[in-house]
């Protein structure tokens, strides 16, 4: 990828709870060198570890661990969770450690309870696995969480991200860039031009969205007029901090 795309940021990844278990800065710093890698994300993952057979369920010391690598690392370190969503508190007690951004992958998107469920090897621990199915902060209130308490950091809304649409609103909402994995898959089983106009159509989507609210440019998308349903059928509120366009 860094031969055939040299100027595009490439990420390298492992799971955070790896870093209770043997992992630290010698193979942090294989996997970067390995790809090149621009940052390292380091994936969150207790509900599915919980869930695993194999799962890894001691997660004392992590933050530490994690502060300690932040520290030693020559490229930033990212914190996403797969599925179940990051609070503002949980996302401010990360950048104090170190870490550089978020991206809070929040519930909507795939459900690794599900695919857990999947793979469990009797019929209880399916039907418990099932029950975490709608397990999770949503990404909406996970992103809007996180921004309110960390202003000023690098925020990617992935989670339920499937089209042009979803990126605006997670923009809208405060990331500054969003993240899209499950809508890529089909395409991806037919051809890399399928995946190239798949990605087309999010961009002409979002294009749209941006023409549709009167926002210029992305950065006048985020302080587009924001409404919140209520109670009331067929009514919404306006969200006093949005400015009308």
């Amino acid at each position: 990828m860094r031969q055939l795309a040299p100027k595009i940021p490439i990420y390298a990844n492992f799971g955070g709870v790896q870093l209770a278990h043997g992992f630290g800065e010698k193979e942090a710093r294989a996997v970067i060198d390995m790809i090149e890698a621009d940052a390292l994300y380091l994936h969150l993952n207790p509900l599915q570890e919980a869930l695993q057979p194999e799962g890894d369920r001691d997660w004392r010391g992590i933050l530490e661990k994690i502060a300690k690598l932040a520290r030693a690392l020559p490229v930033p370190v990212i914190a996403k969770e797969i599925g179940c969503g990051i609070s503002g508190g949980i996302a401010r007690r990360l950048i104090g450690a170190g870490v550089a951004a978020i991206d809070v992958a929040g519930a909507g998107g795939t459900s690794w309870a599900l695919v857990e469920s999947e793979r469990a090897l009797s019929e209880r621990d399916r039907a418990v696995a099932r029950s975490f199915a709608s397990w999770g902060i949503p990404t909406a209130d996970a992103l809007r969480d996180v921004r309110a308490q960390c202003s000023g950091i690098p925020l990617i809304g992935s989670g339920g991200i499937k089209d042009g649409i979803t990126v605006a609103k997670a923009i809208r909402l405060g990331a500054n860039l969003a993240g899209i994995a499950a809508g890529t898959l089909e395409p991806a089983l037919v051809s890399a031009e399928a995946v190239a106009d798949h990605l087309n159509g999010v961009i002409d989507q979002l294009r749209i969205a941006c023409f549709c609210t009167g926002s210029r440019d992305l950065n006048a998308l985020r302080n587009a007029a924001l409404f919140i349903g209520n109670d009331i059928p067929g009514r919404a509120k306006r969200d006093p901090g949005s400015r009308p366009v």
